[in-house]
C-alpha cells in the first residue's frame, strides 16, 4: 500500500536538470518505482538509476514493467485502460516490499505537462497523500538549446500534441506553436505558408539533436533524422516548435 507519493520531475535527459528540491526528495524517499519499458529503453532506466546515485539516495529501488496500450481500441479508452494498468502494476510492484517512508516516481519532464503520471496516482486505493516536485520541461530545454525566447514580444503560444495537429491542423489565430507527442513528424503535412521550425530530440542527453529553419527547406532533414535517431538508439523523444518570420525577433 502506498501512503504518501511523491512525483518528482526530472527534466529531458540531464542530471542537472534535477532541481534541489527534487534531488532532497529523492534522498529522502524511502521507495523508487522504476519503470522499465522494454527492449530499446534500458537507457531511460539507466538515466534515472544515474539520477538516483547522484541524489545519493538510500532507497529500495523497485522495478516495474510498463504496460503496452491496445492499438486496436478507440484512442481514448485505449489511454483509459493503459492508465488502470500502470497504476495496477505501481501496487503489484510494491505488494511484497515493506514501505515505511514516502514512495517516489522520477517523472521525464515535469508532471504537469502532457504527462499522466498524477492522473494515474488518483487511481490508487486507497488514495495516497501526493507531493509533486516540479521539473524542467521539454519546452524549456528546447527553448535554451535553441538559444531563443518562447513566446513573440506580447505574444501568445499555444502547446498541442502531434495527433491534435494531424487531426485538425494548424490551431486558428495561433502565432507561435509548441508540439509535443508527435511520434509521426506531422509538420510535414501543413500547408501554412513561410513556417519556421525549431526542432530538438533528446534535448539534454548526450545524443541530443537540434535543427531549425524555414519548414519548407528543413522538413525533409528532420524527418530523415528522425529516422536515423530512432534506428540507432530504439527510441525517440522530440519536440518542436513552430512560428512565423515576423515572430523570429
Amino acid at each position: 500500500m502506498i501512503d504518501t507519493l511523491w512525483l518528482i520531475g526530472i527534466g529531458t535527459g540531464s542530471p542537472a536538470h534535477v532541481t534541489m528540491e527534487g534531488m532532497q526528495a529523492i534522498r529522502e524517499a524511502s521507495v523508487i518505482l522504476v519503470p522499465h519499458k522494454g527492449a530499446g529503453k534500458d537507457d531511460l532506466a539507466s538515466l534515472r538509476h544515474g539520477i538516483i546515485a547522484a541524489a545519493g539516495s538510500t532507497a529500495r529501488i523497485v522495478p516495474f514493467d510498463y504496460p503496452i496500450r491496445d492499438p486496436a481500441l478507440p484512442y481514448l479508452e485505449r489511454v483509459e485502460r493503459w492508465h488502470d494498468e500502470i497504476a495496477a502494476r505501481w501496487q503489484t510492484a510494491l505488494a511484497d516490499v515493506g514501505v515505511s517512508g514516502p514512495v517516489a516516481l522520477l517523472v521525464w519532464g515535469d508532471p504537469s505537462l502532457y504527462d499522466s503520471t498524477i492522473r494515474i496516482a488518483r487511481r490508487l486505493t486507497p488514495q495516497p497523500t501526493l507531493r509533486v516536485v516540479p521539473g524542467i520541461t521539454a519546452v524549456q530545454a528546447l527553448t535554451a538549446a535553441h538559444g531563443i525566447p518562447l513566446n513573440d514580444v506580447n505574444g501568445p503560444i499555444q502547446i498541442t500534441t502531434g495527433r491534435r495537429l494531424r487531426d485538425h491542423g494548424w490551431p486558428i489565430g495561433a502565432t507561435r506553436l509548441v508540439v509535443m507527442l508527435d511520434g509521426e513528424a506531422s509538420f510535414q503535412h501543413l500547408d501554412e505558408p513561410d513556417l519556421l521550425i525549431w526542432w530538438g530530440a533528446y534535448l539534454g542527453m548526450p545524443e541530443q539533436v537540434l535543427d531549425h529553419g524555414p519548414l519548407a527547406d528543413v522538413a525533409t532533414r528532420i524527418v530523415a533524422a528522425r529516422q536515423a535517431a530512432r534506428a540507432q538508439h530504439g527510441w525517440i523523444m522530440d519536440t518542436y516548435l513552430l512560428g512565423r518570420p515576423q515572430d523570429a525577433h
